[in-house]
Formats: C-alpha cells, structure tokens, sequence
C-alpha cells in the first residue's frame, strides 16, 4: 500500500463515525468456513471443530474468552410443540409490544430446549395436575430439580396436554438466550477467524427425542452460511503475564477447546514456560479431540506433557482426575514451582472430583494436612494461579 497524499483543505471532510461493536445486543453475522465432526461415526455423540470468520468485524478475543451464539430452536421441535399445544404456528401474536407468528415466536424468541419453574407453574395451572402441583412444593425441591434436569417442555406437554392460549404459553416460555462456547483458537495462529469445539445435544429420552438448541442450530450449519455471534471477554481465565511460567491444563472432552487456544498462543508467542495438558474421553479410537494437533505439538516441542484417560477402553473406569493422582509428584513440584492451573469443562462432576484430587496430591507429596490442601488451592485462586471455566 502507498503512502497516504496529505488532502488540501478544500478536499477535507468530517471523519467517518467508528462502526458500532459488535455485542450481545448487536451481534456479528459470521460465516462459517469449515464445521467438520471430529469424532468417528461410532462414536455414539458428535463433536464438531467450527471455525468462523471474522473478517471485516472489528472482533478480537484472547485465549480464555467465549464466543457467544444466538441460537434458533430446531425446526421439528417447534412443530412438535404446536402439534403438542394444538396450536396454529401461523397464528401473529402480541407478546411485549412486538407481533410476530407463534412459529416465529417458538423458533427465534422462546425457550423450549430448556424446562423452568415458571414454566411447571403454568402448565400445573392449565392442566390441573396434581402431581404438577405437587412438584412445586418447597419439601419436593429435590424431584423438581431432577425434573428440570432430566426434561425438556416437549415431554411435559405431552405428558400433560392442557387447552393453551398462545398468549399463555408465550409469556410461560422464559426468552432465548445466546449459549457460550469456549474459543479453542488464538487469533495470533488463526488471524480473522474463530474456532469453536461444540459437542451437540441430540439423544432421545422418555420416548422423545431432545435437542439442545445451539449446538443442532451450529451442527446444521453449512459452510457459507452465517451465524449470529460476540465475544464473552473472560478475565478470570487467562494465560500468566510472565510467559516463563509453566502451565498445567485439565480439559476432558471439549474441555480442551481452551487449551487448543492455550497451546496456540504459546507458541506463537514464543513462551518459555512448559505447557502439560490432562485430556480424557471415552474412547481413544473414537473420540481423541485434536489427537494429531496434540501430537504435532509434542513433537514440535509447544506441549511439554500430555497425560490421557479414556475412560471405557479398559473394565475399569480411568478419569483425568486418576491421572493427576498418578503423576503428583510432578504436579505438586510444578505447582511449588509457581505454575499456573486450569480447569475446563464439566461443573456437576468432573471439576469437583478433579479439585478431591490436587487435594489428595498436596496431601500425599507435600505432606499437608486435607484442611491445609483446601486452603492452598484457595489461596492460588486468590493469587490468579489456579482457574476454573466450568459449565
């Protein structure tokens, strides 16, 4: 590009206005360049890789930060609940000054994919069930919780069938939200894109098939066709200021997608510290996320250590929290050491039993006590050394 001429006074003009950030509220149409399964067939759950582009939107991210989508419902969902409510998809309705069809209303503004209280609460009340009701009683907190976990509102209406205004079920029906997926990629490594891990929601229980909706909505995306995004800037997960420092990174599953981002930027950045990553899965064969990545990198010398727990290739369970147990002389050395730990992935079970193990290591290899353990990991998540991105 030439050096820009210097414009005479007659020729000046105002600057342009700065075009606005893209955000939750104003999000980016990306399109998709690649979304390729990166499980086998058999796998029995499908992983996709997607990569996105960025060009021309102003977006920058930092390994750490989440992208967030803005979904819509799958199609056969949305007609099996107007079949289910009997109602009329082309039926316009006024909910909050704005009128749109109730298929519009269901597809692109409500939540079905997820069950609610309020949601129980007013199909007890329309359908005069009892055992609805029941379930909203402060003592059959537990049941409800289980419920909410275990249902999407198809099994619900079904099981319940209510005469439903539309006006009703829209204003039961809690908004869409945009879903968050840790960046597995540093824009130094990839420049105007964006990669994603996204493990999608499609199995079938209590004789009903359930989706979740951004992870069809991506899946079924072709390449070329755009998707509405923003960042989730995310300062609690972040790489050390001092890129000497090592870092150890336990990710299952699509837990890794933040390490992928990690590795990326170390290497890119030159980091002197060394990278050691836990990975575990079901399956080695099936569902090695990134395997020819993480062995590229090992050789290469951006990943130092890399320990794996596929948990059903052998009779006994093996988890990445067994791994940690196995290796904590190390682990306990590189921490005393003034590494940095990561955690990603599973909220419910794998982060708790993951935090029962670095417990169990500072007791077996620096002679603590369980109470001086716990107190030890709290104080490296004070000192930022110790981050969890859980979900």
């Amino acid at each position: 590009m030439g050096a820009a001429q210097p414009a005479t006074p007659a020729a000046a003009s105002p600057a342009a206005p700065a075009p606005a950030a893209h955000t939750r509220e104003h999000p980016y149409a990306a399109v998709v360049l690649e979304n390729q399964r990166i499980v086998a067939r058999d796998a029995g759950r499908d992983v996709r890789h997607v990569a996105l582009s960025l060009e021309d939107s102003g977006l920058r991210y930092t390994p750490g930060d989440a992208v967030g989508v803005w979904p819509e419902n799958p199609p056969p969902l949305v007609e099996q609940a107007l079949t289910a409510l009997r109602l009329d998809g082309e039926q316009p309705l006024t909910h909050r000054d704005r009128t749109l069809p109730l298929r519009r209303w269901l597809s692109h503004e409500c939540e079905i994919t997820r069950l609610s209280r309020p949601l129980i609460a007013a199909l007890a009340q329309a359908s005069g069930a009892a055992e609805l009701a029941r379930l909203l009683q402060p003592e059959q907190a537990a049941a409800l919780g289980t419920v909410l976990a275990a249902h999407q509102p198809i099994d619900l209406w079904r099981r319940y069938p209510a005469s439903w205004a539309p006006e009703a079920i829209v204003a039961a029906l809690r908004p869409l939200t945009p879903r968050l997926y840790s960046i597995a990629s540093s824009q130094k490594a990839v420049g105007d894109e964006v990669h994603l891990t996204v493990a999608v929601v499609d199995y079938h229980a209590h004789g009903q098939r359930h989706w979740g909706a951004a992870s069809s909505f991506i899946a079924a995306a072709q390449d070329g066709q755009r998707l509405p995004i923003y960042i989730e800037a995310n300062e609690r997960f972040r790489l050390p200021q001092d890129a000497a420092r090592d870092v150890i990174m336990i990710g299952p599953g699509t837990g890794a997608a933040p390490f992928r981002a990690f590795v990326q930027e170390r290497r890119e950045t030159g980091a002197r510290g060394r990278n050691w990553l836990f990975f575990g899965n079901r399956h080695f064969a099936s569902e090695f996320l990134y395997q020819t990545e993480w062995q590229a990198a090992l050789r290469e010398g951006s990943l130092h250590r890399l320990d794996l727990a596929f948990s059903r290739d052998q009779t006994d369970r093996v988890y990445v929290q067994q791994r940690l147990r196995e290796q904590g002389r190390d682990l306990y050395a590189w921490l005393q050491a003034g590494a940095h730990l990561y955690v990603c992935g599973d909220a419910q079970r794998m982060a708790k039993d993951v935090h029962a193990a670095l417990i169990d290591v500072a007791v077996a290899h620096g002679g603590q006590t369980p109470e001086q353990a716990g107190q030890w990991l709290s104080d490296l998540q004070q000192q930022g050394r110790y981050a969890r991105d859980v979900y």
